[in-house]
């Protein structure tokens, strides 16, 4: 296995090539002035991951807004900034401690601070009722089942906050057992609040810390900084035409961490397909790039809720670029990663029952994508929220990859070649249902 020296404060190696362009790229290069020739996609990634976090609200993600605001006027767009309201916390400390051994945690937002001097309790497994009971003021620990961990929202975790809820403890520890051994940070209602701090560990560290709650060990918990409510906004970008029929095309610039996985795809896919549909699009045009992905889609669905979303009956097709459009794909072995120039399949195209047949065709021999679902199987996200708002004719692709929501979703976790190749993929069948 080709890998640099990389190894990770949580022990996973993260291999060789970040940045670089995979074979398939290119010689897809030739293409030169294309919208998704490889070179310019990788610029486009490049310059997203200089950004840093695009925590909501976060310098990264105002930049990366003010960026792509830049890239739509001088093709044409007028652009708007929809004002939104979402949780922040700048970090001082979060420290989590056993004896003279600290444990590596994330502090799960909306961050709820511990008090002054921090939380000094017995560590208690909340599992049974008997558990339960003696949980009060304590630190309890919660190991979630192995799956690629993205919401609060997913049954197992509501049970544990709920549980620990009733149980009246000091704080709530969740190990997220992931591919990557990492903790993971969970997106979370914007208004979520909860009478006790929820901090994520990795898998690693989680089995130290089960253990040490099996034997009844007490811990110290610090979580210190700035938290609380800041401004974000929504991009939106306007062209008009006067078609009377319009291409709506969204996706999230915001998320955990750098998020180069996660929303890097679909940001330069965007970029592309805007590109295109400024020179080769007769239709009105509305491009949005949303804040707020992190707290349940809040951005998206400030969106979908304004005046400044189109109506459905004049939107002639919605095209969605969710998570993990065209991360990388990892060899998992003895619980580490090494990196493959190929794509990760774990994703998915979800589409309005009579799209499902023409984007088969356009997005042949794409792993993952290839297998089209009709609306019927169910969207989460923002896609979600697009399809139950009736919009006619609405496509999109969602996924989570093995870093995703982790603090290394960076730039060793998406290729240029394989994005690009998704970008002309998602045009094709774009195209096609224009036509």
């Amino acid at each position: 296995m080709d890998q640099f020296d990389t190894t990770t404060r949580r022990g996973v190696i993260l291999g060789a090539g970040a940045g670089a362009l995979s074979l398939e790229g290119a010689m897809a290069d030739s293409g030169g002035e294309e919208v998704f020739a490889v070179r310019r996609v990788q610029a486009d990634l490049v310059r997203y991951e200089g950004f840093g976090s695009k925590a909501s609200g976060g310098p990264g993600d105002e930049a990366s807004g003010d960026w792509l605001a830049g890239a739509l006027q001088a093709l044409g767009f007028e652009v708007e900034r929809q004002a939104l309201q979402v949780p922040f916390f700048e970090a001082e400390a979060v420290e989590l401690a056993l004896g003279d051994q600290s444990v590596s945690v994330l502090a799960q937002g909306p961050v709820r601070l511990t008090p002054p001097g921090g939380l000094s309790a017995p560590l208690v497994r909340l599992e049974g009722e008997e558990a339960q009971a003696a949980a009060r003021g304590a630190i309890a620990v919660v190991r979630l089942p192995h799956r690629r961990w993205s919401t609060r929202r997913s049954g197992a975790i509501r049970n544990a906050v709920d549980a620990a809820a009733r149980s009246g403890v000091g704080a709530l520890v969740l190990i997220t057992d992931g591919p990557s051994g990492e903790a993971l940070a969970l997106n979370a209602e914007v208004d979520a609040v909860e009478p006790f701090p929820i901090l994520a560990v990795g898998a690693r560290d989680g089995e130290r810390l089960s253990a040490a709650a099996a034997r009844g060990e007490a811990a110290r918990l610090r979580i210190e900084g700035r938290a609380g409510r800041r401004s974000a906004y929504n991009l939106v970008c306007r062209l008009e035409r006067g078609a009377g029929r319009r291409l709506v095309v969204s996706t999230p610039r915001s998320g955990w961490f750098g998020c180069m996985g996660e929303r890097g795809g679909g940001v330069a896919a965007w970029l592309g397909l805007a590109r295109w549909a400024s020179r080769a699009c007769p239709l009105d045009l509305t491009f949005v790039a949303t804040s707020g992905h992190e707290y349940e889609n809040h951005g998206g669905e400030v969106f979908l809720h304004s005046a400044m979303a189109p109506r459905p009956g004049d939107t002639a097709l919605w095209v969605h670029l969710g998570a993990a459009l065209a991360a990388r794909d990892w060899h998992e072995v003895d619980g580490r990663l090494a990196p493959l120039p190929s794509v990760d399949p774990q994703r998915f195209l979800v589409a309005r029952p009579q799209l499902v047949a023409t984007l088969r065709g356009a997005v042949a021999g794409q792993p993952g994508l290839e297998a089209v679902y009709d609306d019927a199987a169910g969207a989460s996200g923002e896609l979600g929220e697009i399809l139950a708002a009736g919009y006619p004719s609405v496509f999109g692709v969602l996924g989570a990859h093995r870093f995703h929501h982790s603090p290394n979703d960076d730039m060793r976790c998406v290729d240029a070649g394989q994005v690009a190749a998704t970008g002309r993929a998602l045009l094709a069948g774009v195209r096609s249902l224009l036509a």
